[in-house]
């Protein structure tokens, strides 16, 4: 981790067949982002609709660490259940 902070990509696989409940539900959990010094500094999306990649910002891993377990981002997950997407996060540095 350099000055420029904590740099993640994120890449979230939609449920089968819940690719528009799985868009919504990052559409609300990015929007939590700013409230733990998170910033989504590019968002893409494969042609299916399947597969999102973010490039996410935090300004250090205690805000990365305050967002995973903030209790909106959780009660969000818990109400999709079983059509939440799956994530995995890589920690990246700019080269």
């Amino acid at each position: 981790m350099t000055d420029a902070g904590l740099l993640l990509v994120a890449i979230v696989e939609m449920a089968d067949g819940h690719a528009e409940a799985g868009q919504r539900y990052e559409d609300d959990v990015l929007a939590l982002l700013p409230r733990h010094g998170g910033t989504l500094e590019r968002r893409t999306r494969d042609a299916a609709g399947g597969e999102e990649v973010h490039l996410i910002r935090f300004r250090d891993r205690a805000g990365y660490e305050s967002f995973m377990t903030d209790p909106d981002r959780l009660a969000l997950r818990a109400t999709l259940g079983d059509a939440a997407p799956a994530t995995r996060v890589i920690e990246v540095r700019d080269v």
